[in-house]
């Protein structure tokens, strides 16, 4: 994160934004929106259907179709790349659940699945990545997960389709197997020649060159129909209301507003894209641990019931790059305060695309919030109120407090203590993001985090933003939705109106 000028964000609004698409090859076979193998659109919320733009796909991106809907590969034959990344809902999870369930039922995942609309725009993984604002000095942004251990959408299928938890195959060659046997495999060889299945390494790469095809190629990947795309475009049906527009405003605020522009940008980006509502970037938020200790919490992650398992993004334990305590953990002075940081990518995790989240119900990376009036109310009160989110200790038990309905423990006893960032071990809590809206901002010579000497808000001190603040971004989040159709008539009421 960090604060942006006028003048940047005067830019990004001034830009028009154009659908994404393309394909070529001499394929006949064409796509609009996804939806199923043999094509087709989707009906559900966020499906993109506000325009349908049809393309040729390329054959590898045909392959890649039908790749990513066939169930046969995954152990159980139950479940294929769209099962999770579901087109009906802006190829992100169809549920509500934290984590999904794995080929194995009885096994789930350690992370929420992201959508994947608007990927293909992401640059490769660099611990000094270029920022798309051209404002910002270079830091770890890119990569493919959340934690930018895949480099392209080619390599990033790998991890799913091996992992015991998600797809759950035995190996690549058996996944290699499972497509030499499909309906498609001719499809596959005329992609990628008549003897790719006598090299099973080979094939298995191109299995994930086929995905990437798809999802570069296909428009319904990158549809930009968002209503806030007509608003940009100065198209009919584009106009935002007063409570939209407020909204806008408190996103693109760095100074007194929501700040979500500092991470979330919406100018010219990477790879031709803009509007993507994101940098690319990595940043330590602090999110609560998604456990038991949550009262009637609906799916606490079941890794996490190892106490000494922690999820740290970055520094791992998936990711490997930046392992504590090795000789590429990056220990050593704040550039800032000269404080001793012994692994600063610990925690950090990257920043997603707002596009389509208000379709999303599950939120950050271990799906522990599930309302956008959650994640608002936690970037407003995670220092000023952090009784609302983590487990707290001591005080007066005869006297409790109850907290707001979005908190996630809804009472605390007055005088007691949360366990702040409980899901990062403390040596690591330096890299805490204090900036606005959950901190104090950044300070004077550039610091961001508590390390850098970046400061907390004070506990029970009055937050950045109002309910009625909360309500307006919320009412400009809901408008990034792609398949928007303008209504025949504008309304007059409703909360997202006046």
């Amino acid at each position: 994160m960090r604060k942006l000028y006028v003048g940047v964000l005067a830019g990004a609004l001034s830009l028009m934004l154009a659908a994404c698409g393309g394909g070529g090859g001499d394929s006949s076979q064409t796509s609009s929106n996804g939806g199923s193998p043999s094509g087709g659109t989707g009906t559900g919320t966020g499906t993109g259907s506000g325009s349908a733009q049809q393309v040729k796909l390329s054959v590898a991106a045909q392959v890649g179709k039908q790749l990513f809907f066939d169930q046969n590969l995954s152990s159980g034959k139950n479940m294929s790349c769209a099962t999770c990344h579901s087109p009906q809902f802006a190829y992100g999870p169809p549920n509500s659940l934290s984590v999904q369930l794995g080929s194995d039922p009885s096994m789930a995942g350690q992370r929420a699945v992201p959508s994947l609309r608007y990927k293909s725009m992401t640059p490769p993984y660099d611990d000094v990545a270029a920022n798309p604002d051209g404002v910002t000095v270079n830091a770890p942004g890119g990569g493919f997960m959340l934690d930018g251990r895949a480099t392209t959408l080619a390599t990033q299928p790998a991890l799913p389709l091996l992992n015991p938890l998600e797809m759950n195959n035995s190996s690549s060659a058996s996944v290699v197997q499972t497509v030499q046997n499909a309906s498609y495999a001719a499809l596959f060889e005329q992609a990628y020649g008549a003897g790719v299945f006598s090299n099973p390494d080979m094939a298995f790469t191109d299995i994930g060159l086929a995905l990437q095809a798809y999802q570069e190629e296909d428009p319904s990947f990158q549809p930009y129909t968002s209503k806030f795309d007509l608003y940009l475009g100065n198209k009919i049906g584009g106009t935002l209301t007063p409570a939209e527009l407020r909204g806008l405003a408190l996103f693109n605020n760095t100074d007194d507003g929501a700040g979500c522009a500092a991470c979330h940008y919406g100018g010219a980006n990477f790879n031709g894209s803009v509007g993507l509502m994101t940098d690319f970037t990595y940043q330590a938020i602090g999110a609560p641990r998604n456990d038991t200790q949550i009262p009637d919490n609906p799916d606490p992650i079941p890794s996490n019931t190892n106490t000494a398992y922690y999820d740290m993004g970055l520094c791992g334990p998936l990711a490997t790059l930046h392992v504590p305590g090795t000789a590429n953990s990056g220990a050593g002075p704040d550039q800032f305060t000269n404080v001793n940081v012994p692994d600063p990518y610990c925690g950090r995790f990257k920043v997603p695309t707002l596009r389509n989240v208000a379709t999303r119900t599950a939120f950050f990376h271990n799906g522990v919030f599930h309302s956008l009036v959650q994640v608002l109310n936690f970037y407003n009160t995670r220092d000023t109120n952090p009784e609302y989110w983590y487990p707290s200790t001591g005080g007066d038990t005869t006297q409790m407090v109850q907290n707001p309905s979005f908190a996630l423990f809804p009472q605390a006893a007055s005088g007691a203590t949360a366990a702040r960032f409980n899901d990062l071990p403390a040596q690591f809590q330096g890299n805490i993001d204090e900036e606005l809206p959950l901190g104090q901002g950044q300070t004077d010579v550039g610091g961001t985090t508590a390390a850098d000497g970046a400061q907390a808000r004070a506990v029970h001190s009055t937050p950045q933003m109002t309910q009625q603040n909360i309500a307006d971004v919320i009412c400009f989040l809901n408008t990034l939705t792609d398949g928007y159709q303008p209504p025949a008539t504008p309304p007059t009421s409703g909360s997202c109106v006046n």
